[in-house]
């Protein structure tokens, strides 16, 4: 008997140590996860890396401050307008540092305030992500880059070159990473009358491929 009522003991103790396990897993399910700012949310290689360009669409998220986020566009001028703080400059910064730049002045009117910048709409990002096509063709050209695409696969765009194209002195611009332009020669008479491929160069977003004209 004693040995029975023990074992009831027992069970009834580790039902209750089990109800009340399952009951703190409850609790702590449906305790709402603490709100991260914005801030840290939006962070990201992307981010740190593309510049804002004009017409671009932004989200300026203020952090428990709902009444002063906002979306807006990039302006012609490269700036936007933020509740309290007026015009700020965007165009050429990544969003971190806008975000930055929104923080410090809106310090004056809140406190410790944590501003996230968001990249809504990339629409400056297809203008700067081109290759153009000038000069002696039959139809001077803006396309989109392809992976893979090549002077040929541009010129080729463009309807081919002119009667009066001087097609061996075509040149290829290229804008490196300090700004400066770079330019190679492109044989464009021995790549569409001869198939010599040899400076048939892959191309990058923004490049400028022109074509002259031979002298008369």
């Amino acid at each position: 008997m004693l040995i029975q009522a023990a074992r009831t003991l027992f069970v009834l103790a580790v039902f209750l140590m089990a109800s009340m396990a399952w009951a703190q897993t409850e609790r702590e399910d449906a305790a709402p996860a603490s709100p991260t700012p914005p801030a840290e949310a939006a962070s990201g290689e992307f981010s740190d890396l593309y510049r804002i360009g004009v017409d671009d669409r932004l989200q300026v998220s203020v952090w428990r401050n709902p009444e002063l986020s906002v979306t807006v566009p990039v302006r012609p001028d490269g700036r936007i307008s933020v509740p309290l703080v007026g015009d700020v400059m965007a165009g050429g910064r990544a969003p971190q540092e806008v975000a930055a730049d929104i923080e410090k002045q809106l310090a004056t009117y809140v406190r410790d305030p944590k501003v996230a910048v968001i990249l809504v709409d990339l629409r400056s990002h297809e203008f700067i992500s081109r290759v153009r096509v000038t000069g002696a063709v039959r139809q001077p050209v803006s396309v989109p880059y392809r992976q893979g695409m090549t002077v040929l696969d541009a010129v080729l765009q463009a309807g081919g070159v002119t009667d009066f194209a001087a097609a061996n002195r075509s040149r290829l611009h290229r804008r490196d990473a300090d700004g400066a332009v770079e330019t190679r020669d492109i044989r464009l008479g021995d790549i569409l009358d001869g198939g010599k491929l040899e400076s048939n160069l892959d191309v990058r977003p923004g490049d400028v491929i022109t074509v002259p004209e031979r002298a008369l």
